[in-house]
């Protein structure tokens, strides 16, 4: 399936089968460590972890209430411009509640440490971050992960909802954008 334009390509970094018994598995620890919430609020950054958001709520086994934050800060580009926009906020009151952010991938750690300043203001009972991918190697401020599917290298990757240039979205595993040599 070729979602690239050009020469470029797609190499399979983690498979489906990996990410469907991670997602499982996450789910699972998600669960065990909320007994006594009345409901989950559970924060998808979009657009990147629509599916991700939608396969680990299916499997959670407490009752979650699901809103939606749409931020940017790669643009078409596969270099973060470290200019973080809100461009959806939030439309539930997160005020003494038990929130949980869920993010496809947390590379530099700017964006998701400006999301958190915000949602801290907003007085949640707990806030805590649960991301698909995880690249250590280029964390340059500081964010407190509490779950993480898969660390990963320094790659630029796309797939299972992470895309290239709105390209690659619909893969259902993650790979690597190999460039063509031009």
């Amino acid at each position: 399936m070729s979602v690239l334009t050009g020469d470029d390509h797609v190499e399979i970094l983690i498979s489906e089968t990996e990410i469907t018994a991670r997602v499982n598995q996450l789910a699972k620890q998600i669960s065990e460590s909320y007994p006594d919430t009345e409901q989950l609020v559970v924060v998808g950054l979009l657009r990147g972890s629509f599916i991700f958001i939608a396969d680990l709520v299916r499997r959670l086994n407490l009752p979650v209430e699901v809103d939606f934050m749409t931020v940017s800060s790669y643009g078409d580009s596969t270099v973060s411009s470290r200019q973080v926009k809100i461009l959806k906020d939030l439309e539930t009151n997160i005020h003494n509640r038990d929130v949980l952010v869920v993010e496809d991938i947390i590379d530099t750690g700017y964006t998701l440490a400006q999301v958190l300043k915000i949602m801290q203001t907003r007085g949640p009972s707990s806030l805590s971050v649960c991301t698909l991918l995880n690249k250590p190697s280029r964390r340059e401020v500081e964010v407190d992960i509490r779950w993480t599917g898969f660390d990963i290298p320094d790659e630029f990757v796309i797939g299972y909802g992470i895309d290239y240039a709105q390209q690659g979205r619909n893969l259902p595993h993650i790979g690597f954008v190999q460039k063509s040599a031009q």
